[in-house]
């Protein structure tokens, strides 16, 4: 199966995902990295892997969200991609994304959904003083942080915890739990191919 990564940001999601490739636990073909953002560290990564990359350096030059996702549609189409995996990829996609690619697009979220939705979900279940948070790895669909889930991870927060020790906790359980369903994804086990 090809499948592409999007990624916004820092990648290291990204990086386990690759990891997990090198180590045969997912036997897919990562077709290639795409990026909104041309500066983004996850494309390094996939070039250090060589994985082919692309970058749209400015998607405003779009006339509105649809007809970028139109255009990204396109060209994953022409890449043959049947699995897409949201890895940091600061984008909500449009309905027409999501159409194109309906129940073959998956995210990963630093809190057990549907609880901290949004951008800082594990600032805000820290600040919230919850015992317990997570990660959940769903499919997507119109709403944001939405959809079918088909893993969740629970991370226990300490009072011990500071931020930055919980977001480490939190990204460890991301780099273990995502390659695992993608692998799952990739032989069939899970999800609507």
């Amino acid at each position: 199966m090809k499948f592409a990564v999007l990624a916004s940001g820092n990648g290291s999601n990204l990086e386990a995902i690759i990891d997990a490739l090198r180590k045969k636990k997912i036997k897919g073909t990562l077709q290639v990295v795409f990026s909104d953002k041309e500066n983004a560290f996850a494309l390094q990564r996939a070039r250090k892997a060589q994985v082919p990359v692309v970058a749209w350096r400015d998607p405003k030059a779009c006339k509105d969200r649809a007809a970028f996702d139109r255009a990204l549609v396109k060209f994953l189409r022409q890449e043959g991609i049947e699995l897409v995996v949201l890895a940091g990829y600061m984008r909500i996609l449009s309905p027409v994304f999501v159409r194109a690619f309906r129940n073959r697009i998956i995210n990963i979220h630093p809190a057990l959904l549907p609880a901290f939705k949004g951008a800082h979900a594990i600032r805000d279940a820290f600040k919230a003083g919850v015992k317990v948070t997570g990660v959940t790895v769903h499919i997507v669909d119109e709403e944001v942080d939405h959809g079918p889930i088909l893993a969740q991870a629970a991370v226990a927060v300490t009072p011990a915890d500071t931020l930055a020790s919980l977001e480490a906790k939190i990204h460890k359980v991301e780099h273990r739990l995502y390659p695992e369903v993608i692998g799952e994804l990739v032989k069939g086990k899970k999800g609507d191919k």
